[in-house]
């Protein structure tokens, strides 16, 4: 396992890059997010360890990043005082390119669209609304999506339908959203407790996973939304953070304010919880599988650390490949 330590930071996100397997960025927070002020770090993981490349900083909380899909060098992230900082990492001045600031509270998601036919990003806001923009078109949202009756904790582009999300609320509901309409096509009354996170499975368009207050993780297919495919319990705490992983359909991880990091296989029946880790100190908020390096993890929490390591469950021959 590999760590780097920011000291007076709180992690709140974690994201590897997509170009470039051993860079990734980590969005935190002085004072737990409370108050102060954040920093982006980019960081680069080298044979022994983890390095800083660049520490950007800003005047309020980050609490989520994004990596571009279209530039090695643009990240976007989301602020507590409600606006949104596209970065470029190559720009030797310490100040975002863009600011664009339209939600009147803490911008608490932002993700870079996949599909190859737009270069859009969503972010999901505690004033309950999400807004789409496109970055290189000015620092005015394309449209603003409302339907939530509480705060929108996550907001994640559909890697498979062009113009679709899926947003996670405190109101206890997934939904998920047509760009192109402007509509919610589906809300699913997901969990009886505030919904702080949710992810598309990469290999089903149709399969989408929750994770809540109520210290449970819901696997929903779409098609069919009166029950959930599958419950899967352990966590003691709220779940802040779950990520379907790119090498195995059925395999996911979570992360937990009880400090657990946990990964499952939702498609076994009697014993789902592959692993269990308690490698951290407090709150892990940040999690991410690298998308170039099979079944390795990286994580952040608000111990003040970023980890990266491949579990020793996936290691395993038979969860290596899907």
């Amino acid at each position: 396992m590999k760590a780097f330590k920011f000291p007076a930071r709180h992690g709140y996100s974690v994201e590897i890059s997509p170009f470039i397997p051993t860079r990734l960025a980590c969005a935190t927070s002085q004072y737990y997010g409370i108050a102060g002020c954040g920093t982006l770090l980019v960081l680069e993981q080298t044979e022994t360890g983890i390095t800083l490349v660049k520490s950007l900083d800003w005047n309020d909380g980050l609490f989520d990043v994004t990596w571009s899909e279209s530039n090695e060098h643009i990240l976007v992230t989301g602020g507590g005082d409600g606006s949104l900082q596209v970065w470029d990492t190559a720009n030797p001045q310490p100040r975002p390119l863009q600011v664009l600031k339209e939600h009147t509270q803490e911008v608490y998601s932002v993700d870079w669209s996949q599909t190859r036919e737009e270069n859009l990003v969503v972010s999901g806001s505690w004033d309950g609304t999400a807004k789409v923009w496109d970055p290189s078109c000015g620092g005015v949202s394309l449209c603003t999506l409302q339907g939530h009756e509480g705060v929108i904790y996550s907001t994640l582009w559909s890697p498979h339908i062009p113009g679709c999300f899926a947003s996670a609320s405190g109101d206890g509901t997934l939904r998920v959203w047509d760009v192109k309409s402007g509509r919610c096509r589906l809300a699913i009354p997901a969990h009886r407790a505030e919904v702080l996170s949710c992810d598309w499975c990469k290999y089903d368009q149709n399969v989408v996973v929750t994770g809540a207050v109520d210290c449970s993780l819901c696997v929903w297919d779409l098609r069919n939304v009166r029950e959930p495919l599958s419950r899967l319990l352990g966590h003691s705490y709220a779940i802040r953070r779950v990520k379907f992983s790119p090498f195995n359909q059925t395999v996911l991880a979570s992360c937990s304010y009880d400090f657990t990091v946990r990964f499952w296989d939702y498609s076994r029946r009697e014993q789902p919880l592959l692993e269990t880790l308690e490698h951290h100190s407090e709150f892990v908020c940040g999690l991410d599988f690298n998308l170039h390096i099979p079944n390795q993890v990286v994580d952040c929490s608000w111990d003040e650390t970023v980890k990266i390591y491949t579990p020793p469950c996936l290691a395993a021959p038979a969860l290596s490949a899907p």
